[in-house]
């Protein structure tokens, strides 16, 4: 994920956050964040942050996932209803600005230009993450999603080795099917000889 402060220096980045009229905040884990201006922009300095979407039936979907360095907020991940929430998976540090800040400021320097172009860059990136979601999810079986996204996640890294960015719960989660049902066509998957499975570590052993 591209760095929202990336070819930025430290200096230049305070000048930016103070002109930005940036707020720091911590969270502890399981909090929930709220944030009720659309404008608002998120940059996690450390932690982890999920949006999960809880159905009538309180089964939980995993939307979005949030590590060190990555951006959240409504435009780049719209909170759809009241059923979606942000929670805290760790204890986290946050920066928050306001995008018409951005829009507003009247800086003429190249590190805010360079700041403007992470932003898009950002933006680009999350469209793509959608698009390859939206493509895994539009698979009927159990079996191709997974397929589908182990695909996605070594063409995007170039190897076989697909290493998972979260736990199988989550990863059901996010494929929105049940866990015992993927934990079962994952045993299939390795008995069948296509994946072989080392704790968050998928070896994929067929073509692509």
């Amino acid at each position: 994920m591209q760095n929202i402060f990336a070819n930025i220096s430290e200096n230049n980045k305070c000048k930016l956050l103070k002109t930005l009229e940036a707020n720091t905040y911590y969270y502890k884990k399981n909090e929930e964040i709220s944030i009720k201006n659309d404008n608002t922009i998120g940059v996690i300095l450390s932690g982890l942050i999920e949006i999960i979407k809880i159905d009538y039936d309180g089964n939980r979907t995993l939307v979005e996932e949030y590590v060190e360095d990555e951006v959240f907020g409504n435009m780049f991940t719209p909170i759809q209803s009241n059923d979606e929430s942000i929670m805290v998976r760790d204890d986290s540090k946050i920066i928050f600005f306001d995008f018409e800040e951005i829009l507003d400021s009247s800086l003429d320097k190249s590190y805010y230009i360079q700041f403007l172009k992470n932003i898009l860059l950002i933006i680009n990136e999350k469209l793509q993450e959608k698009n390859e979601r939206l493509e895994i999810l539009t698979k009927k079986s159990i079996r191709n999603k997974l397929l589908e996204y182990f695909r996605i996640m070594a063409k995007k890294h170039g190897s076989k080795y697909v290493y998972l960015p979260f736990n199988f719960t989550d990863l059901a989660a996010y494929l929105v099917i049940d866990r015992s049902a993927m934990a079962r066509e994952m045993k299939y998957l390795k008995e069948e000889g296509f994946i072989e499975i080392k704790g968050k570590r998928i070896t994929l052993l067929y073509d692509l």
